[in-house]
């Protein structure tokens, strides 16, 4: 009879033993051994210990108390605060002001002739097109609003981003500083950012504005610091053999040699100022967002899909032109001769003659109302396809089966689990793929949340993240793996993929809201097509840069396409796939805390609820939740470089 041995080394210890993953685990183990008990005997029960909780709701509130009794009276408020709301809002009415005085012929011939002057006549004409469809579905004064209120928070985050980015690239200090700043700005919710402003400037414009501002410029930032980090070293050497001052090898070398990564931080900057402009409609910002809100609030599709669609095409024409600017190759010929000059004077003759003639405002008459056929077409598919559909059933029941059957188990799972338990689960997966520092804070910021009293909705979002994301890579990895194993595939699935990249976050509610209704089906099914994209493109990517000598040398060996996929490209790719996991859960935590506009609940909705009442004390707790949330999620979900052994 054979006998089963375990492999060992030379030293006669068991390999498995030997191994750091199972060392970890066995440690954290012993850990759980010793303090499960003592925690199960001093804290029975799977919620968060009410003993270890810590209630803000008093001092949030004397502190808001504090804020609206001292705002039109505090030096503070009067010198400071007061002077940068009054200088945002009078920036973005002057801006307003302008679009409006220039027109719709104005404003469409300036972006056509920037379009065609950095990405040539094509471009200029979607411009043009894009432009008049915001025009023609009634959306002209709303357009305005959300552009004026873009270029006041871009041309802010931008010099914000830049002066940060300059000090990073310039200084290992302020970089090493800046860094985790950054990384965590990046990875919090939008809606995170809403609350502290508006307890500080208010509900209004210069509220939107800053919150913006905050949510844009890390991108900004983190690109400039890593153009100028990147320079040639040689070119460097070469202007300062030459007697040249530190300022100007910045200007001279460093500058011109990021133009890349500049260009490609000013449109990051730009698509997440224009998806947190939308965002902040929910703390009167006006504009397309505005629109959209409330159209949401009253689950009128066809009025939400009106200003969706220019949001849209806002996104897509925006997108285009900077990334055509950052590609710097201009069409051939008559774009060369088309100078900015020549633009400009191109524009104020438009809005000089819509002025004369007294069309400055879009006609009313060229107006295309699709509220109307949009909402019969909603009340056809509520009638015909939300149930009772044979065989395959209706979206609503579609809806229903996944709350019953995925979200209310998970939800239920998680807390029914005890309270130690999710955290050992935390670190050990924060562990397994990190250090122990990235363990520590995963765990400290899981902690945060039950000390802040609000373990139980946070686990309600986290289970539908968890289900939001398992269906995202499920589908984001089988399509990834189809557009990388065929060109076909990967030509179709550009233009989608491109276009759904661009799109803010607040679009997305509103076709699943058509679809599904209200409630967390709906949320998580806007979060999976919110971060599908970036997913499918991350993993297409990973494998088609995988070696091609290792794929040869398979084929060699006789090896089936299937064997390479699962034992080549697959393993070759895995930091690929990793980062894609990471993109995915935050991209799904940003759309499902938003989903508590639609019902989603849990954090997302005590947000919009502290948001709506004026009750900053719940919505800042919520909103402190989610930050800790996501910090969590992305550390056990990022890979940490180790550095490398001496001598290895």
């Amino acid at each position: 009879m054979a006998t089963l041995t375990v492999p060992t080394s030379r030293t006669g210890t068991p390999r498995l033993l030997r191994s750091r993953a199972a060392g970890k685990l066995l440690l954290l183990a012993v850990l759980a051994a010793v303090l499960a008990p003592w925690a199960a005997t001093h804290w029975p029960g799977a919620a968060w210990p009410h003993e270890l909780t810590v209630s803000l709701t008093k001092p949030l509130a004397t502190a808001s108390d504090w804020v609206m009794d001292n705002r039109d009276s505090h030096p503070l408020f009067l010198y400071f605060f007061g002077y940068i709301s009054n200088a945002v809002i009078w920036a973005v009415r002057a801006v307003y002001l302008t679009l409006l005085a220039a027109g719709w012929a104005g404003v469409t011939a300036l972006g056509a002739l920037t379009a065609w002057r950095l990405g040539g006549a094509r471009l200029a004409a979607g411009t043009a097109v894009a432009v008049l469809a915001c025009g023609a579905l009634g959306m002209w004064v709303p357009t305005m609003q959300t552009l004026a209120l873009m270029v006041v928070a871009v041309l802010a985050s931008v010099a914000v981003g830049t002066v940060l980015g300059l000090g990073a690239g310039l200084s290992d200090r302020l970089d090493r500083a800046l860094r985790p700043v950054l990384d965590t700005m990046q990875v919090l919710p939008a809606f995170a950012y809403l609350l502290p402003v508006v307890l500080v400037f208010g509900i209004g414009v210069p509220a939107a504005v800053l919150a913006t501002v905050v949510y844009a410029a890390p991108p900004m930032a983190r690109l400039t610091s890593l153009g100028l980090r990147g320079a040639d070293p040689e070119v460097l050497e070469a202007v300062e053999s030459l007697g040249s001052t530190s300022r100007q090898r910045l200007l001279t070398a460093r500058v011109p040699l990021a133009r890349k990564e500049l260009l490609l931080g000013l449109n990051q900057t730009i698509m997440m100022a224009l998806s947190m402009a939308v965002i902040a409609a929910v703390i009167g910002a006006g504009g397309l967002g505005d629109r959209v809100y409330q159209a949401l609030a009253s689950v009128d599709v066809g009025a939400a899909l009106a200003a969706g669609i220019p949001i849209v095409l806002l996104a897509v024409v925006l997108d285009r032109v900077t990334g055509a600017a950052g590609a710097g190759t201009p069409a051939t010929g008559r774009t060369r001769t088309i100078g900015w000059p020549y633009a400009l004077a191109v524009t104020v003759a438009a809005a000089l003659a819509a002025r004369l003639l007294g069309a400055l405002d879009w006609p009313s008459g060229w107006t295309l109302a699709i509220a109307g056929p949009v909402n019969r077409c909603v009340d056809w598919m509520t009638s015909h396809l939300y149930s009772g559909v044979p065989v395959i059933g209706g979206t609503a029941d579609w809806a229903g089966h996944f709350t019953t059957w995925v979200l209310d188990p998970v939800r239920d799972g998680l807390q029914w689990l005890p309270w130690w338990s999710v955290l050992l689960v935390v670190a050990a997966l924060a562990w397994l793929i990190g250090t122990w520092r990235t363990a520590l804070t995963a765990v400290l910021a899981m902690a945060a949340i039950g000390v802040l009293g609000v373990w139980e909705p946070s686990l309600d979002t986290l289970s539908q993240v968890l289900a939001a994301v398992a269906v995202t890579l499920v589908l984001g990895f089988a399509t990834g793996i189809a557009a990388a194993r065929s060109d076909r595939v990967e030509r179709a699935l550009r233009p989608v993929l491109d276009v759904c990249q661009t799109m803010p976050q607040f679009v997305y509610l509103i076709p699943v809201v058509a679809l599904f209704g209200v409630g967390r089906a709906p949320a998580v099914a806007a979060a999976v097509v919110y971060a599908l994209p970036a997913v499918v493109r991350i993993t297409a990517q990973g494998l088609r840069q995988v070696d091609e000598a290792a794929l040869e040398s398979a084929r060699s060996l006789g090896a089936t396409g299937r064997q390479q996929l699962w034992q080549v490209q697959l393993p070759l790719a895995r930091r690929s796939l990793l980062l894609a996991v990471n993109q995915g859960v935050v991209l799904v935590l940003a759309v499902v805390i938003i989903g508590g506009l639609v019902g989603g609940g849990a954090l997302g909705y005590d947000v919009a609820f502290g948001l709506a009442q004026g009750d900053l004390a719940t919505g800042l707790v919520a909103g402190a939740a989610i930050v800790c949330l996501g910090l969590m999620l992305d550390r056990v979900t990022q890979p940490t470089e180790r550095p490398a052994r001496k001598g290895a």
